[in-house]
């Protein structure tokens, strides 16, 4: 585990858990050992701080490779944060790039690392739940890893868009049962399929409505 991601559970953590309090359940859906990607909704910038802070093991986020390549004091300062967190470079900007940055992940999945997605591509712009994007499930094909559903609510409240300062309000996360993935995919039709299967799980845990079709996008 990246010293920073410790020194970050520690601090950060600490406060998030004492000051927030989130409730979490079905943390025994959660392997001990082995590579998994943890596939969530998407409702704030908190959702990674919240799921950092109730998951026992080390996970690796995507980050904007703005993040490594700024300029300045501040710039230096975020290329220490994203690089000492462990996370992965993702250029949103080109598509190539984007399917790169998901290969990126594949190695740390094989050692038996977690990968977190967000699966809907970008925040809800609205608080509902919107189709997924099928780059989950051909990165849990390739690694051989299983998806664990996560439904994470109340963080649009405690960090709401543009917000500078964080609110308080009832934080939950609910982990579910793991979905196999590599044996059950036989072409695209069956990465749609899986895809779908993984956002109604999400849905169960967090009762959002869903929108079948992609959230419009927008700056993270």
């Amino acid at each position: 585990m990246p010293l920073l991601y410790d020194v970050t559970k520690l601090t950060v953590g600490t406060v998030l858990r004492f000051g927030w309090q989130p409730r979490v359940e079905g943390l025994e859906h959660l392997p001990r050992h082995g590579g998994a990607i943890l596939a969530g909704n998407h409702l704030s910038v908190a959702d990674e701080l919240f799921l950092v802070t109730s998951t026992p093991r080390h996970v690796t986020f995507w980050a904007k490779v703005e993040y490594f390549n700024g300029r300045g004091p501040g710039g230096w300062l975020n290329r220490r944060i994203v690089a000492g967190m462990g996370a992965i470079p993702v250029d949103r900007s080109d598509g190539r790039a984007a399917l790169r940055a998901l290969d990126a992940a594949v190695p740390v999945l094989r050692a038996g690392g977690l990968v977190a997605v967000y699966p809907e591509g970008t925040r809800s712009p609205d608080g509902r739940l919107y189709r997924g994007r099928v780059g989950m499930t051909r990165l849990a094909r390739d690694a051989g890893v299983p998806i664990i559903p996560v439904g994470v609510l109340g963080t649009a409240e405690v960090l709401p868009v543009d917000a500078r300062l964080p609110r308080r309000h009832p934080i939950t996360l609910r982990f579910g049962p793991p979905i196999p993935v590599a044996e059950r995919i036989n072409g695209p039709r069956d990465i749609r399929t899986v895809t779908d299967e993984v956002m109604a799980a999400i849905q169960q845990l967090t009762g959002q409505e869903y929108v079948p079709r992609y959230a419009p996008t927008r700056e993270s």
